[in-house]
């Protein structure tokens, strides 16, 4: 079984949504206060769960029709996504030890798919 190009691209959008989805939840639960008012009023938490479903969504029509063993490592680039975000909008810092792991979650994911 192949996986077919498609599947690739909804996964690795998936990704990408997801990365947003982590953003808006940082965002969200740093307005957090100890009443529910607080919880229930937040849209930056709102919009980083419906975020997290709409990965969902693109994950499973992706995974569909290609093969698990292929896509579902690419889920890892989420993580490099994360880190993008995370510097650019809460100004965390990128060290060498980031680095190195985004290199290792790219060589992972390539030599996944060279293998399929």
């Amino acid at each position: 079984m192949n996986t077919p190009l498609s599947s690739i691209l909804l996964v690795f959008a998936a990704s990408f949504i997801g990365s947003f989805g982590a953003v808006f939840l940082k965002m969200g639960a740093g307005r957090l206060h100890r009443d529910l008012s607080s919880l229930l009023l937040n849209w930056r938490l709102a919009a980083g769960v419906s975020l997290y479903l709409l990965s969902f969504v693109f994950y499973y029509l992706g995974l569909r029709v290609g093969e698990l063993s292929v896509l579902y490592p690419m889920v890892a680039l989420g993580y490099i996504w994360t880190m993008v975000w995370s510097r650019l909008f809460f100004g965390e810092p990128f060290t060498r030890r980031k680095a190195g792991g985004i290199a290792l979650i790219l060589l992972g994911v390539v030599l996944l798919k060279a293998g399929s």
